[in-house]
């Protein structure tokens, strides 16, 4: 049975993903700060016939994510998934907001990508980093969080440059805003009822999850 790991899988795409590659198949590794919510998608997937194991993670720190992957063992596709966004005009921003975007979206993917890089090595498996069209493009009142999705754009851009011969392969994921609890903190979005199901876009990524360099749900 293939095997994947899902960061921030405790609510929105993550659970999403998670549900989806079971439904296929794969045992899935929930990872996330919240052990109420992992445990929640856990039972799902458990009543839907499919494995699941709940790992407790927080992507800011070096000695959690360490311990995390070692809970892991054989490992095809590890899903960076876990992402904050804090919205408003760029004088408006706290330090806090700063740190805490910077260390979750952008230190915490390069934290994950090399804790789970031996395991995936191993397995000739694949990485994909969930970016979004906020990579793509700045975009109004998003400053930071665009700022810090450009970052991860470069740095998965750059890992597929180090990695073209080799037999690992990693995946930019971009898609726009979906209805998730994402939002649940923020006044950006008026009506996130508009905006497309994170099943959908789960069902698109997993569909075209071979190893291509992009995934393009929106542009």
């Amino acid at each position: 049975m293939p095997t994947v790991a899902i960061t921030g899988a405790g609510s929105g795409l993550g659970r999403a993903l998670a549900l989806q590659y079971a439904s296929h198949n794969y045992k899935v590794f929930l990872l996330g700060r919240t052990d109420t919510k992992l445990h929640m998608v856990q039972n799902d997937i458990l009543k839907g016939g499919g494995q699941a194991e709940v790992i407790l993670c927080d992507v800011q720190e070096p000695a959690s994510v360490s311990i995390a992957f070692q809970q892991i063992g054989e490992l095809n596709v590890f899903i960076n998934n876990a992402g904050i966004g804090i919205f408003g005009q760029v004088e408006d921003y706290s330090i806090d907001d700063i740190e805490s975007t910077l260390d979750t979206n952008v230190k915490g993917t390069i934290l994950t990508v090399q804790s789970a890089l031996p395991q995936i090595r191993s397995s000739k498996g694949r990485i994909l980093t969930i970016i979004s069209t906020a990579g793509l493009r700045g975009k109004v009142n998003e400053s930071i969080y665009c700022a810090s999705k450009f970052a991860v754009k470069g740095f998965t851009e750059s890992l597929q440059k180090e990695w073209e011969n080799d037999s690992i392969a990693i995946t930019a994921v971009y898609m726009g805003g979906m209805n998730t609890p994402f939002w649940d903190k923020s006044t950006h979005v008026a009506d996130a009822t508009s905006l497309k199901g994170p099943e959908v876009v789960a069902a698109q990524i997993f569909r075209e999850d071979d190893g291509r360099k992009e995934i393009f749900i929106d542009k």
